[in-house]
């Protein structure tokens, strides 16, 4: 009999495929995760693991397979928050639930549960993993998860070929629907429980709240690029300059107007509405862009400002992850594939155009909200091939 550890979170999802694995037969054993103790910052009365312990531990009684819990909150603020810490000073926009399946779940939750001899480890994600032959070598496939309203394969576009010989994803053929369903036919305790919401095992945050126990509140300008500023008329939607169309504009202080103060431009984000606090427009206010040397913030306004859209994006050579190694494309090469450069988002034609340096992204049509510091994921068809932090 297979054993296997499922990374029981207190959701349903996992519950559920804690539920699956054992009705397929398999020996299971519940393990969950405490990441975080820190109360700074999190929203009043939210405090999640503690009572997402208790549903776990519940499901596991319900379940009756063997209940354990590892603290990995010295390991998850290093490898996940100190990164977001220095991410954020230097003004980009980490993504820490990546992260985490890269540092935490699919790393060093993989050595502690080591201890437990499981034969594969099990997550509720909803993504798949289909396993191929090829030149005598064993391959495996990330595939997207059957329902696209809860598709996740975007959060493990990190993770290693080793890591994915060694886990499996119950759900992940399942719409979330049926899994609820599943839940409540089987009284499971987490039948009603809402997702989960906010920063990864940390829980709904204030971000400049969070970020002040690191970075310190600055006074700075907020600074308004008008819609017609004459740095767009250059910007040749069909230029062919690779390194022209891959990068964010630059604005200087004196190609707009001062509109008002903020307290930080780590603070903010590229497409970030709220926090600004500056009334009398017609339209809101987006962040643009920041200047984290010059302590600026640069706005536009409107929805269709120019300053939120782009037509490509660069990774740096160093960056670049690929899932399949054996699909890597080398300098010189090009390749047309899909795109998405945040959760959620509908998946992008773009073209992959390797160069000695790194990889430029060329979409086929104008981006919004391009954030460096997040990732983008590339996939053919269903698969995720591999990702890259933005530059």
């Amino acid at each position: 009999m297979p054993r296997v550890v499922v990374g029981l979170s207190g959701g349903v999802d996992s519950s559920v495929a804690a539920y699956l694995l054992k009705k397929e037969g398999y020996d299971v054993t519940a393990v969950f995760m405490i990441n975080w103790h820190d109360k700074t910052g999190t929203l009043e009365g939210d405090c999640p693991w503690k009572d997402d312990l208790v549903f776990a531990q519940l499901v596991a009684r319900k379940l009756k397979i063997p209940f354990h819990s590892i603290d990995l909150s010295k390991e998850y603020k290093k490898r996940v928050v100190d990164y977001m810490f220095r991410e954020y000073e230097k003004g980009r926009t980490p993504n820490p639930d990546v992260l985490c399946n890269r540092e935490i779940k699919f790393d060093e939750f993989l050595k502690a549960t080591a201890q437990f001899n499981p034969d594969f480890v099990a997550t509720g994600h909803y993504c798949r993993k289909e396993t191929i032959e090829k030149s005598g070598k064993r391959i495996y496939r990330l595939l997207a998860g059957k329902d696209p309203n809860k598709e996740q394969s975007y959060f493990l576009c990190q993770v290693y070929q080793e890591q994915l010989s060694k886990v499996l994803f119950p759900v992940g053929d399942l719409e979330k629907a049926v899994v609820r369903k599943i839940a409540h036919d089987q009284q499971l305790p987490t039948a009603k429980k809402k997702d989960s919401q906010g920063i990864c095992f940390i829980g709904k945050v204030d971000l400049p709240t969070f970020l002040q126990q690191k970075l310190e509140p600055k006074q700075g300008d907020v600074i308004e690029i008008p819609k017609r500023f004459s740095g767009y008329l250059n910007y040749d939607l069909k230029n062919t300059d690779l390194l022209k169309v891959s990068q964010p504009f630059e604005y200087q202080p004196e190609d707009g107007i001062v509109i008002g103060k903020h307290r930080g431009a780590h603070f903010f984000t590229i497409g970030q509405r709220k926090g600004m606090n500056i009334g009398g427009k017609k339209e809101p206010l987006f962040v643009i862009a920041t200047d984290t040397l010059r302590n600026i913030v640069y706005t536009g306004a409107g929805h269709t400002h120019p300053g939120l859209y782009r037509k490509g994006l660069f990774i740096q050579k160093k960056d670049i992850h690929w899932i399949r190694d054996d699909l890597k494309m080398n300098p010189g090469e090009e390749k047309k594939l899909l795109v998405r450069i945040r959760y959620r988002q509908p998946l992008q034609k773009a073209t992959l155009v390797m160069k000695n340096d790194g990889m430029h992204i060329i979409f086929e049509r104008m981006q919004r909200g391009i954030t460096p510091g997040q990732f983008a994921a590339w996939y053919d068809g269903e698969e995720l091939l591999g990702s890259g932090c933005i530059t």
